[in-house]
């Protein structure tokens, strides 16, 4: 039988990289995308069950876990790369700057958490992978975007509990922290930037593929922090 995985935001540049190495692995991948445009980018990659969800609706994303039960005998990985970015000093961030960095990069990542972790917990075996950021390490490098570093905070506090409730049950929750990731987007936006200090997609689709396999049986409570060279 194969193992499965779930990617969410497996459509852009860090999703594509990250499916096609779970692909690779032989996997059975389950994939969300935001609509038609990134489900039929995703059928491109190679043989991926695509479902179009709006990770932001709780209802929606406990719907979705619920067929994801009735089709699959039991869920391996999940690696949950929704998400957004905002600059925006304390000056500049007020409540809607806020609630929108909160709703894309921490309710995206709960809704999905709560009913997948029910699930593993049931199953006897679950791995979570969730993406930080660096600017919520590092006060100096988040001042400046502050709604975005304190959602992406919360993250890490998620994993935490998600680790106390899994013991016991073989369920653990990682999270990634990268620094920039080399992509055209990033490119395009710092094309002054010494890309070779950055760290490339692939390099992190490694790692993540590597914190679901057997080899990482015994880790426990990772934070892995890709900074590259910077």
């Amino acid at each position: 039988m194969k193992k499965t995985v779930l990617i969410t935001g497996a459509a852009g540049n860090l999703g594509r990289a990250v499916t096609k190495k779970f692909l690779e692995e032989d996997y059975q991948v389950e994939a969300t995308a935001r609509n038609n445009e990134e489900a039929e980018l995703l059928a491109t990659l190679g043989e991926i069950n695509v479902t179009e969800l709006n990770l932001m609706d709780e209802k929606a994303t406990n719907a979705f876990v619920e067929s994801l039960k009735g089709r699959l005998p039991m869920l391996h990985s999940a690696v949950l790369l929704v998400g957004g970015f905002a600059m925006g000093s304390i000056a500049d961030t007020d409540a809607a700057a806020l609630m929108k960095m909160y709703r894309l990069n921490f309710e995206t990542a709960y809704f999905m958490c709560r009913p997948l972790l029910s699930w593993m917990k049931k199953s006897g075996f679950g791995r979570l992978v969730l993406v930080g950021a660096r600017p919520a390490l590092d006060p100096a490098a988040g001042k400046n975007v502050l709604a975005y570093a304190l959602s992406k905070s919360l993250i890490f506090r998620l994993a935490e509990f998600i680790n106390e409730e899994g013991k016991g049950y073989d369920v653990t929750a990682s999270v990634v922290v990268p620094s920039i990731i080399d992509t055209p987007p990033n490119r395009a936006a710092m094309p002054d930037a010494d890309f070779s200090k950055w760290v490339s997609p692939e390099s992190i689709a490694e790692n993540i593929a590597f914190i679901c396999s057997e080899r990482a049986r015994d880790q426990r409570e990772a934070i892995i922090k890709m900074y590259g060279k910077s």
